[in-house]
């Protein structure tokens, strides 16, 4: 081999027990060139056996089909014989791509999992001639989805906060640990924007507003990328716009809601946040699945948008071309499709990028570009994490690492007490001194209602009935009991969540009847492909409560004690026939610090503060979210269906008493400029209170039907009692932008409403301000982000003028 003057050099390899071997050296392992121009050399030295080599993974479990999507037939892959015995049997002979989920499949402690994926990749770097190691990847949606790991809240959960900052932390917390046991990538986070609530996968998500959820998915990449992990954006694109809501359904949505609504929070996040990959949707889009669409995989994504990364296969996601979507004839067609469309690395298994691809390429069905093209990709990774560099391929100390430490646990805890949002209170809470607490609700001591379906303990441990979970998951009877030591408690589940017969709602009234006040914990069972009434393929017919629960609490609600509902849910339920409830708490799947927090919520010891991601319906057959044109909304005289939620997008119920006292912005904003708009604030309360300052823009008059109101901004800050507080946004013109009936992004001229306020539907203070100037075409980047700052604050503001008022 030859590259300009450079010189191959062979050097042994120590790699622990597998024997040593000559490795041969050249430029790429030289740190003082570039990325690029090591991986690059590397590529070139490469036969293409090696390439391809790159392109595929491995997962050693019998029982993937638990865990992920399977299909009808077996997988044909090239690791079949060794996931029988993935120490003895693996030879990884010219390389591999990635290594799958070596801690996330099976119950397996630190220590044993650290030092099979030491040996692995020993035998990996042995198995060709490079020395070069694997990738190793694993979920991280609600934490490492790792035995004795920290279950942090789910994603719905860190929407409910509002708080970047903290979803920042966290995603830093638990990338120092994956770094810490060797793995380096994450598959998280979910960047689809909620469409339809009876989706399974609504818990997985940042809600239902593209900025929300583009800002908070940013902040949790941007915390992983810091560490040293790579980020991994899914699912890449329109897999929450499914028919019917169904898990794997096809998608049938305009350009223009692509391009607005699905789109944004992807590019949000390569942008802003840095994510080093992507991976693909499993769903069709218009016909065309996502896994095959050089338009999304190639166009969007690295023509418009300059993306440098890698694209990964969702799980089987390649040959799901040929068996699902039939595009394809077999799994090496299917490979083809995949490689020629931008899908640069095939998981959790090598079956469309194994040898039917090298002769493909051989036999000139494909151009080997396609394959260099991926390869060169992977390779940029590896040398950007070291493999090339003589590093342990696990670090020193790996089996030592403590999942569940300190700092997880503070950071869980804190996001489980800013999500938990108050939607009721009848001055029923604080729940201060109950001489006798009726627990009643299937919930209430069940650990599966308060974490998410990628947490280990529903992920994988459902799958080994009565192991011990690792790590501790206090349930709300726990946390009740705990918080009310004096208190008597008669505890009644009275109702299935799964179930709908089998409902003791005799018993449950009595209880209810017989205490003070009842804590009615209603809610879901997180869970995969059916195990459960959220999660990944645990689709909804509708939105009544899942199993006996509707029977339950309208039984609990006729007893006549007052009654505080918990709803412990991955997706929003209709509350409207609830209306007797004297309190209602949401909360999503608040993880394994949750109980404490929401029983905090229910004492008076956590002062709410979480504001919904997503609204609450009335009525369960209403699952349209609140980013609606005019038609979408109530129209009396025209359609009897009223889809008015029962509590907004951005509600919730706060301590303190915060008063909206006007907005001020300029009269005028040029198509290409700028303004500031400052809104105040003040709590007139005697209780501090936190507040989620919700900015939002209405266009009066546009070439193309547009919501009614969309987000343009928001501020998570402190108001203590008796003072204010002035906000100021940094708003872009570009925050105005839409697509055009040309396809084209565009800021046109005309007035825009500017309104604040704590809800999408509450907002008192508005101002108009007039976007001057031709109509703009935005083309390129564009600013995706509205800064914020507090300007001014005092302790009172009788003695001052609010502008805007």
């Amino acid at each position: 081999m030859t590259l300009q003057d450079d010189r191959c050099t062979t050097v042994p390899l120590a790699s622990g027990p597998v024997p040593a071997r000559l490795v041969e050296r050249g430029p790429w392992n030289d740190t003082s060139r570039s990325v690029e121009e090591r991986a690059r050399a590397l590529l070139d030295a490469m036969t293409l056996e090696e390439q391809v080599a790159q392109l595929g993974s491995v997962w050693f479990t019998d029982t993937a089909g638990d865990f992920a999507p399977s299909v009808d037939q077996p997988m044909d892959t090239e690791h079949d014989e060794a996931s029988r015995d993935p120490i003895a049997e693996a030879s990884f002979a010219g390389g591999l791509g990635q290594l799958t989920r070596v801690f996330g499949t099976e119950p397996l402690t630190v220590d044993v999992a650290a030092a099979r994926l030491r040996e692995l990749q020993s035998r990996v770097a042995a198995g060709n001639r490079f020395g070069l190691a694997a990738i190793a990847h694993e979920e991280c949606l609600t934490g490492l989805a790792a035995f004795g790991a920290t279950a942090f809240p789910t994603p719905l959960a860190w929407a409910a906060t509002f708080d970047e900052d903290l979803i920042r932390q966290m995603a830093e917390s638990i990338g120092a640990d994956m770094r810490a046991i060797g793995i380096h990538q994450g598959l998280a986070p979910v960047l689809d924007v909620v469409r339809d609530y009876r989706w399974g996968r609504v818990e997985e998500t940042l809600g239902e507003d593209p900025y929300l959820v583009g800002q908070l998915a940013t902040a949790y990449v941007a915390g992983l990328e810091r560490v040293g992990v790579i980020a991994t954006l899914k699912h890449f694109a329109g897999y929450a716009a499914s028919r019917g809501a169904k898990n794997h359904g096809p998608v049938s949505i305009g350009p223009r809601e692509l391009a607005d609504v699905v789109l944004p929070p992807f590019e949000t996040a390569l942008r802003l946040g840095g994510a080093r990959s992507v991976m693909n949707a499993y769903t069709d889009l218009d016909g065309v699945p996502a896994g095959a669409s050089a338009a999304l995989l190639t166009g969007v994504r690295r023509d418009d948008w300059g993306f440098e990364g890698t694209v990964v296969a969702d799980y089987w996601a390649i040959p799901f071309l040929a068996t699902m979507h039939r595009v394809a004839a077999d799994t090496t067609q299917a490979g083809i499709l995949a490689l020629t469309a931008g899908i640069d690395v095939e998981l959790p298994e090598t079956a469309g990028y194994g040898q039917g691809l090298v002769d493909a390429v051989r036999a000139g069905a494909v151009d080997g570009a396609f394959v260099e093209r991926a390869a060169l990709r992977h390779l940029r990774h590896k040398i950007e994490l070291g493999l090339l560099d003589g590093r342990e391929h696990v670090p020193e100390g790996a089996e030592t690492i403590d999942l569940d430490g300190h700092e997880n646990r503070r950071i869980a805890a804190r996001i489980a007490e800013e999500s938990v949002v108050l939607l009721r209170n009848r001055d029923v809470l604080p729940v201060t001194t109950p001489r006798r607490i009726a627990v009643i609700g299937p919930a209430a001591d069940q650990f599966r209602s308060l974490i998410g379906c990628y947490a280990f303990p529903n992920h994988v441990l459902s799958k080994y009935p009565g192991h011990a979970l690792g790590i501790s998951i206090p349930t709300i009877l726990d946390a009740l009991r705990e918080e009310y030591r004096d208190a008597e408690f008669v505890v009644v589940a009275g109702a299935s969540i799964t179930e709908a017969g089998g409902s003791d709602l005799v018993e449950a009234v009595a209880a209810a009847r017989s205490a003070d006040v009842v804590i009615l914990a209603v809610g879901d069972i997180a869970g995969l492909f059916g195990d459960g009434t959220s999660g990944e393929g645990c689709d909804a017919e509708d939105l009544v409560l899942p199993g006996g629960q509707h029977e339950l609490v309208l039984a609990v609600l006729d007893a006549g004690t007052p009654v505080v509902m918990t709803v412990l849910s991955g997706r929003p339920y209709a509350l409207g026939a609830y209306e007797r409830a004297d309190a209602i708490v949401q909360s999503f799947f608040p993880g394994q610090a949750g109980a404490s927090a929401v029983v905090g919520v229910l004492s008076g010891r956590v002062p709410p503060s979480g504001r919904l991601p997503v609204q609450i319906p009335r009525s369960p057959a209403m699952t349209g979210t609140y980013l609606q044109p005019p038609l979408g909304l109530s129209s009396r005289g025209i359609s009897a269906l009223d889809p008015t939620p029962l509590f907004p997008f951005g509600f919730g119920l706060t301590a303190g008493d915060v008063r909206y006292l006007g907005i001020d912005a300029p009269l005028r904003l040029e198509v290409d400029g700028a303004v500031e708009v400052d809104v105040t604030v003040e709590n007139q309360g005697s209780t501090d209170a936190v507040e989620v300052v919700q900015l939002y823009g209405s266009d009066t008059v546009a070439s193309v039907v547009r919501p009614v109101r969309e987000l343009l901004g928001f501020a998570r800050i402190e108001v203590p009692a008796g003072s204010y507080q002035t906000v100021r946004f940094f708003l872009s013109s570009d925050r105005l932008s839409f697509t055009g009936a040309d396809g084209r992004r565009r800021v046109e001229p005309g007035a825009i409403v500017l309104a604040a306020g704590p809800s999408s539907a509450d907002l008192p203070v508005t101002a108009t301000v007039e976007v001057e100037g031709p109509l703009r075409l935005l083309d390129g980047p564009r600013e995706m982000r509205t800064d914020w700052r507090v300007v001014e604050a005092g302790s009172t503001v009788t003695a001052r003028t609010v502008r805007g008022a």
